[in-house]
């Protein structure tokens, strides 16, 4: 398969990205008399890698009574006051909600995700879902946090923790807290830190940012000009309860702090995620890397991207996402586009077809939470 005059950031004019099996073989002036993918206009980057989602809860609508100093309050506060609306969604059998969680980012243009919670049972590989963390909640929220993160059987693991999600000196205690007790020196990898200092940060191996989250919830997000150059700092969506479906939108709040620059924001999606997570060979559009492949049309800037932008997503080598203009292509290569392999849908006004029953998926949510709202149509 060949994906040809697409554009490259960092790299002056159109390339050509030739793929055989699920490696990328050739980028530039590849030869190839196959199938062909010949856009206009496009660009490339590799599938985007989501360092942190709860995968089961992007059924719920976003929940809030008011501005919070940190996570314990707002836990505390939504289950006293929205206990209808978080019922009426749990009502959703658990592997339907996780289903929908992987979707929402295969939509986005995501190919992997970390999901943070219970090892969860996913039936499919539609997307890479990483759970090989040891996945602590939180200091105010799990009873036996010091155990978890000095059992010498779990040392090899990098520890997954949300850390200082707070603006009062509660949520800044409590990094503290956490460093002190890291005893055997565990890799910890902190989500949100937005109460965190830079002498702090330098105690964990990377940060996960999660700007739309925090400004939901706090008004308020991580120091991250101040952060990044004492830890590796990635990118995370956290789920619908905090934030919106469209993973683009957490960009442009991410932009407008003017924090990360352009290069620093691809990279907490890509390359740095790879390194952190050990996803060897994915994260790069490199000749023997994984093709792992997004596809968009092209905006101003990458990050005024929305999932209706989408042209085509390629995970190892296999296409699972595709925009209605690709249509023809598809056919050429005699791609089965039967119910039981892709789902048509539409986003906004843009058709597409992405792999999976997606359509039965959402019959079956629907059933048992009729007041759902699905950011698409089918």
């Amino acid at each position: 398969m060949l994906l040809a005059n697409v554009n490259i950031p960092g790299r002056p004019g159109a390339k050509n990205i030739l793929i055989r099996g699920d490696i990328i073989q050739c980028i530039s002036d590849c030869e190839y008399s196959g199938i062909t993918f010949e856009f206009n206009n496009a660009t490339a980057i590799p599938g985007l890698i989501n360092s942190h989602d709860h995968l089961e809860f992007n059924l719920f609508p976003p929940l809030k009574n008011r501005i919070y100093d940190n996570y314990t309050e707002w836990g505390k506060d939504i289950h006293l006051h929205n206990k209808k609306e978080i019922d009426k969604a749990l009502q959703v059998p658990l592997p339907l909600r996780i289903q929908w969680g992987i979707y929402k980012n295969l939509l986005n243009g995501f190919t992997t995700v970390i999901n943070h919670g219970k090892r969860l049972r996913v039936k499919d590989d539609l997307i890479n879902v990483i759970q090989q963390t040891q996945t602590i909640h939180s200091v105010g929220f799990d009873k036996y946090w010091k155990w978890k993160l000095n059992n010498p059987v779990k040392i090899g693991l990098p520890v997954n923790i949300h850390v200082g999600e707070g603006k009062d000196e509660q949520a800044h205690a409590e990094i503290n807290k956490l460093i002190r007790a890291n005893f055997l020196k565990r890799k910890m990898v902190g989500i949100h830190a937005v109460a965190m200092d830079p002498e702090q940060a330098a105690h964990f191996k990377a940060l996960v940012w999660c700007p739309a989250s925090n400004y939901y919830m706090l008004e308020k997000t991580a120091s991250i000009d101040s952060l990044k150059s004492r830890s590796n700092i990635l990118f995370g969506s956290d789920s619908t309860l905090t934030s919106p479906w469209n993973i683009w939108e957490h960009f442009r709040a991410a932009k407008s702090t003017k924090m990360l620059n352009n290069a620093e924001l691809l990279e907490s999606i890509t390359t740095k995620p790879a390194l952190i997570w050990g996803l060897n060979g994915y994260g790069k559009l490199e000749r023997n890397y994984k093709a792992d492949i997004l596809i968009i049309r092209n905006p101003e800037n990458i990050f005024s991207t929305n999932p209706d932008d989408i042209l085509l997503v390629i995970k190892n080598g296999k296409i699972i996402l595709f925009d209605i203009s690709l249509r023809q292509e598809l056919d050429n290569m005699n791609q089965e586009l039967n119910q039981n392999n892709f789902s048509k849908i539409r986003i906004k006004s843009s058709e597409k077809y992405v792999c999976g029953n997606l359509n039965l998926l959402i019959i079956e949510i629907k059933k048992y939470y009729p007041e759902a709202e699905l950011p698409i149509s089918i």
